[in-house]
């Protein structure tokens, strides 16, 4: 392992920084929707998998349970999203998106796509799949 004399150096640095300006510039082209990234990944994801569990929705997102509901709750609050029991298992809450949120999910993907342009600007096809795969090494 190389020593780190300086904090340019620092791999935690240079993600720190890559981490807050993927966020600003999420933030911007989503304030009007008035959704988090975690909001809008939760919401993509309960269009694409109608009746998932909660449990398995914070497992996707590497939630805990707090966030897990707090995201659900405010998604819900806002008529975006119902929850239900589970068919299936009555221990577990099933969650649908309401007619009221597939606007919101349509702005949200476009802004998702929005976001995903502006990151892949700054790389060549080729950089983009190391950069996938190296980050990946970090959160699998």
């Amino acid at each position: 392992m190389d020593q780190v004399d300086r904090i340019e150096q620092a791999l935690s640095f240079h993600l720190d920084l890559a981490n807050g300006a993927s966020n600003r510039h999420f933030t911007e082209i989503t304030a009007a929707l008035g959704l988090t990234q975690k909001q809008v990944c939760a919401l993509w994801l309960i269009s694409e998998h109608p009746g998932i569990s909660q449990i398995d929705l914070g497992q996707r997102l590497h939630m805990d349970r707090a966030t897990t509901m707090g995201v659900v709750n405010r998604l819900q609050a806002r008529g975006l999203i119902r929850r239900e029991k589970s068919a299936s298992d009555g221990r577990k809450q099933a969650l649908h998106l309401e007619p009221a949120g597939a606007p919101a999910l349509t702005a949200s993907q476009q802004a998702m796509r929005d976001h995903e342009t502006w990151l892949a600007s700054r790389f060549t096809k080729a950089e983009r799949a190391t950069l996938t795969d190296l980050l990946a090494r970090l959160h699998q």
